[in-house]
């Protein structure tokens, strides 16, 4: 017969092996919710030309109208097409809402998983 330390031990490794297990399930839904993410984003800048997704990520990064120019090597009017390309394909009225769009994706994602536990 089992004494109560052994019935205690036992539970405890029990207790462990579960707890060891959601720690590998959270670590893969994190992956999951990269993965996702991921995803959207490629789905969202497949929309763009090459030239189109360059300086969408310029924007995303914070740069100008300018400093695309620079960084392109394009001329402005060039970058200025590029630009209203982006808005008029988003449906948006500028590049800050462009960007917006973009980064709402994230907050799209994390929030429709919250409401799913």
């Amino acid at each position: 017969m089992m004494d109560q330390s052994e019935k205690l031990l036992m539970g405890i490794e029990h207790i462990l092996s579960v707890a060891s297990d959601l720690v590998d399930e959270v670590a893969r839904l994190k992956r999951v919710e990269e993965e996702c993410k991921i995803l959207k984003e490629k789905v969202f800048l497949n929309q763009f030309t090459f030239a189109e997704q360059q300086v969408f990520e310029l924007a995303l990064d914070g740069y100008s109208g300018r400093e695309m120019q620079l960084i392109l090597s394009k001329e402005e009017a060039t970058i200025k097409s590029q630009r209203q390309t982006i808005i008029r394909k988003l449906g948006v009225s500028s590049m800050k809402e462009a960007v917006k769009k973009f980064q709402h994706l994230e907050y799209e994602s994390s929030r429709k998983l919250l409401q799913s536990r």
